[in-house]
C-alpha cells in the first residue's frame, strides 16, 4: 500500500504544475484525506523527508511542503495519524533544506 501510495504522489507531483507540486492541505478527518501521513523522529524510516515552507512558490521541489489554509489550493490533502501501521506515507521534518527529498 505505501509504495502504491508513494507512486501515485510521486506521478501527481510530476504531472502537476511545478509551482504548487508541494501545497498541502492539512484535514482533520481521514476520509476527506487523499493520504494519511504518519511523522516519524527517525529520518531513516522516512519517505519523505520534507521541509515545510512558508512561501508557497518554494514548495516545488520533492520533499519541499507549504500548508495552506483552503483545500481547493492544494495539490493533497493529508491526515496525520498516530499509528504508523496504517499510513501511506511516513515522513520527517526537517528545518535543512538541503535534506529535503522523497524516496518511492
Amino acid at each position: 500500500m505505501h509504495f502504491l501510495f508513494g507512486l501515485v504522489l510521486a506521478s501527481f507531483m510530476l504531472v502537476s504544475s511545478t509551482a504548487d507540486a508541494g501545497v498541502m492541505y492539512l484535514t482533520k478527518y481521514k476520509g476527506q484525506a487523499d493520504a494519511k501521513v504518519y511523522m516519524t523522529k527517525y529520518k531513516g524510516q522516512a519517505n519523505c523527508i520534507v521541509y515545510e515552507t512558508k512561501y508557497k512558490g518554494e514548495a516545488n521541489k520533492p520533499g519541499y511542503w507549504y500548508y495552506t489554509q483552503y483545500k481547493g489550493e492544494a495539490r493533497a490533502a493529508i491526515y496525520y495519524t498516530k499509528y504508523k501501521g496504517e499510513a501511506d506515507l511516513i515522513v520527517y521534518y526537517t528545518k535543512y533544506k538541503g535534506e529535503a527529498r522523497c524516496r518511492f
